[in-house]
């Protein structure tokens, strides 16, 4: 029996990352079919850039872990309070590597997913360097082929990049070989193109086993979860801003991974307001996971 924690959360939350992945194979989660309902509205945007990989898969002895799969889809705090799931999933995971939630101090971690450039991301980054707060920015492989003028910029102006894998395979879906080579290939092209070494990674989809934990952490990555996230992802039906603004601002709590999605124009246009107000209610922004 597959583990799931609130798994049709979890497969629609990531729809969006999942866009440019529509003709991904790999998916066999149960809400399948509303995902790839999700991602037929998004095909037309763009298409996949897939490289061919020289890399050469040299394997990690995962035997002594299990495959076992496990869905994360945060649920909401009540009342500022940090969430119950991902406090006792860092218990459970932590030290594979895994992070869902930071220490129990008011500081929030601002993080994006970036699967493809919807033409927000210069936004946002203008909003951040106003507003001097640092982040973290998930890439693809596709986002960072195609973008790199964006790469260059986030890496200029100090914020964070992490690894959100090279195809956006489902990683505990995959072989041992594939699921090395979401991480390695995605990696050497960062330090190839751009000088610059990622040290975290996050599932794609929010999908994982312990081997896959275990497989990041011995290729000297951390990964990165999330505590708080909302239904931001479709880009066709953008959530009205006063309602974004009061979900991601009334679920604020100490130590929380805010994951928001780069497509959307209504976290582009929220974004300082959404600053603003986690501030006035006594919360700082930090990418020291």
């Amino acid at each position: 029996m597959k583990k799931i924690i609130t798994a049709m959360l979890c497969v629609a939350l990531l729809a969006g990352c999942t866009a440019k992945n529509a003709e991904d194979p790999q998916s066999t989660v149960s809400s399948t079919q509303s995902t790839q309902s999700t991602q037929a509205t998004n095909t037309t945007q763009t298409t996949t850039n897939v490289a061919q990989t020289t890399v050469e898969i040299t394997g990690v002895d995962t035997a002594n872990y299990s495959g076992e799969k496990v869905v994360w889809g945060p649920g909401r705090a009540e009342d500022h309070q940090r969430p119950a799931d991902p406090v006792s999933l860092q218990k459970e995971y932590g030290d594979l590597g895994a992070t869902f939630i930071m220490e129990d101090e008011s500081y929030i971690c601002l993080t994006f997913d970036e699967g493809y450039e919807n033409g927000y991301t210069p936004a946002i980054l203008d909003t951040l360097k106003e507003k001097n707060v640092k982040a973290i920015f998930f890439v693809t492989y596709d986002f960072a082929r195609d973008n790199p003028d964006l790469i260059e910029r986030m890496i200029d102006e100090g914020h964070v990049i992490g690894n959100h894998s090279y195809r956006h395979y489902t990683m505990d879906e995959v072989s041992q070989e594939e699921a090395t080579e979401e991480i390695v290939f995605l990696d050497n092209y960062m330090k190839d193109t751009f000088k610059y070494r990622m040290t975290l990674f996050r599932f794609p989809k929010g999908e994982f086993s312990e081997k896959t934990l275990a497989l990041a952490d011995s290729l000297g990555y951390s990964s990165v979860f999330w505590s708080f996230a909302y239904e931001d992802w479709d880009s066709q039906n953008p959530t009205d801003p006063e309602e974004a603004l009061k979900t991601i601002t009334d679920h604020t709590h100490n130590g929380e991974i805010m994951l928001l999605h780069a497509v959307s124009q209504t976290n582009a246009e929220i974004l300082g307001d959404v600053i603003d107000e986690a501030r006035n209610q006594g919360y700082e922004f930090t990418v020291e996971i």
